[in-house]
């Protein structure tokens, strides 16, 4: 089955691919149970999987520009979805992005009560330093 959204290219990718696997799990079945009646079978199904690899070759200059990441692969060895990968990677961005900010924010209040604190015992040079700082805002 092969996604609407895919970009043409891997359309015939996919279903070739398919196909492959297809054929594969046939000639597992043949072989399993193998009789002498069925080797004709068995060799049209060995063609059609060497047909099968002959246009994934042909369709590897179509795809040569993909780069997947190798921990995609990591998800397939582990048996998992690989369209997983893309949401995992997501949520684990979103909470750095929620440890960055909160950090950000502590920063801030920091800053905020170095400032306090610097005018209570400096307020000459914290004056000093807000008009400089005001000046260089200024366009």
């Amino acid at each position: 089955m092969v996604d609407d959204k895919v970009p043409e290219r891997f359309e015939l990718l996919g279903q070739t691919i398919e196909q492959f696997v297809e054929t594969t799990r046939q000639i597992g079945i043949i072989v399993s149970d193998f009789q002498h009646g069925s080797q004709g079978v068995l060799n049209q199904k060995i063609n059609s999987m060497i047909d099968n690899m002959r246009e994934i070759e042909k369709c590897k200059t179509h795809v040569q520009d993909v780069e997947v990441p190798l921990e995609v692969f990591e998800y397939i060895d582990q048996g998992r979805n690989p369209q997983l990968y893309t949401k995992d990677c997501l949520e684990k961005a979103q909470e750095k992005n929620q440890q960055v900010n909160g950090k950000i924010d502590a920063y801030k209040d920091f800053r905020s009560l170095l400032v306090d604190e610097l005018s209570k015992q400096f307020p000459k040079e914290i004056e000093e330093y807000q008009q400089i700082k005001q000046r260089q805002s200024k366009p």
